[in-house]
């Protein structure tokens, strides 16, 4: 299972977001705890395709797409020296596939900022530049480390050529992610991480009176910056997704009204990271289960049936697949199939999102 790791400032309401994101009930901290331990949980991928699966095939259990969401320790200025709780947090951001980077904007003057004042652009800059000063200092050492062997390697003077072009690029305050290398370049490098390579989306946390006006402090200069760097933004309120969370589904209906919104923008959270990550959903159905299954765009129906069972993928014969949109729009399987929209795919299909499988093998 891939893991998003929930990164930021502390009291910023990264631990809210994990709670209501994971349904887990970690106790909050108005103030910097200098906790240097993970809340770890799991999250579901809400999606209204399985919704209406669920709705037409009545099963007895219904599964979401699911990651792994990981609360790291809340970051300061200077983490990438060892400052706070600096070394426990790069350490977990190494173990996470993406990150959710989380920053405030609302005021409260109950909930301490460690910078003791609002700015959310320079909370995000902060953050970025910690990560880009470790990766520096991860390359810095490697480059050192082959340059004082008393041997070296064919192979390592090829990594030290590679490591001397990412250490120009990190100096220049540029993420590894905007590097581009030559495939043998990445093949060098393939058995390290670098943070500022991992995909991210940045959540902006606002109080009541911001969300509602989409007004708060540097919010231009940081969506500016956010797209110039290809970052995902969702601005959101904890506090109205809280209330939102404890609502039965008639009030909470009401709400969305009032607010004039169709769903909590908690739910954006977990399939904007989906799709950062480069993820898609199958489906398979029937009246024991309606299940979403989580792939990498690009994989093959041999590949996918391995998801579901090693022995779907070692007897793999044929896909029947089934386009959601047609199921959608036609209703029943059936009709689908009367309208000859069903289609039998071999191994070598790639996978679309939202494709219904039903998976013909032999063992």
């Amino acid at each position: 299972m891939l893991s998003c790791g929930i990164v930021g400032l502390p009291t910023v309401g990264k631990t809210t977001l994990f709670n209501l994101l994971t349904g887990a009930q970690v106790q909050k901290s108005q103030f910097f705890s200098g906790r240097i331990d993970a809340n770890v949980g799991i999250a579901k991928v809400p999606d209204a395709r399985i919704d209406f699966l669920s709705d037409l095939y009545k099963p007895k259990k219904t599964t979401y797409a699911q990651m792994e969401v990981i609360d790291l320790p809340g970051l300061v200025r200077g983490a990438s020296q060892g400052q706070g709780v600096g070394n426990a947090f790069l350490d977990g951001v190494r173990q996470v596939d993406a990150l959710i980077q989380v920053v405030r904007a609302f005021n409260n003057p109950d909930v301490l900022h460690v910078e003791e004042s609002i700015d959310p652009m320079r909370d995000m800059e902060t953050i970025n530049f910690e990560l880009l000063m470790a990766d520096l200092d991860f390359v810095d050492k490697r480059i050192t480390r082959i340059k004082e062997s008393k041997k070296v390697k064919p192979e390592q003077l090829q990594e030290l050529a590679v490591l001397e072009k990412c250490m120009a690029h990190l100096e220049q305050e540029l993420p590894f992610s905007s590097l581009e290398l030559e495939p043998e370049e990445q093949a060098a490098l393939q058995n390290y991480t670098f943070l500022t390579d991992k995909p991210m989306l940045v959540v902006v946390n606002l109080d009541e009176e911001q969300f509602a006006t989409k007004d708060y402090p540097q919010r231009e200069a940081l969506l500016a910056a956010a797209e110039a760097k290809g970052l995902p933004v969702i601005e959101l309120c904890v506090q109205i997704e809280e209330e939102i969370s404890q609502l039965d589904k008639e009030d909470r209906e009401l709400f969305f009204a009032e607010l004039g919104i169709t769903e909590p923008a908690i739910n954006r959270v977990m399939r904007v990271a989906y799709e950062t990550l480069g993820l898609i959903s199958f489906f398979t159905v029937g009246a024991d289960e309606v299940r979403a299954w989580t792939i990498r765009q690009g994989t093959t129906a041999k590949k996918a049936a391995g998801e579901i069972h090693s022995d779907l993928e070692r007897g793999f014969i044929r896909a029947e697949v089934i386009k959601f949109t047609d199921l959608a729009e036609l209703g029943s399987e059936v009709k689908v199939k009367e309208a000859g929209k069903a289609t039998l795919e071999g191994k070598e299909y790639v996978v679309q999102d939202g494709d219904i499988m039903h998976i013909r093998f032999n063992v």
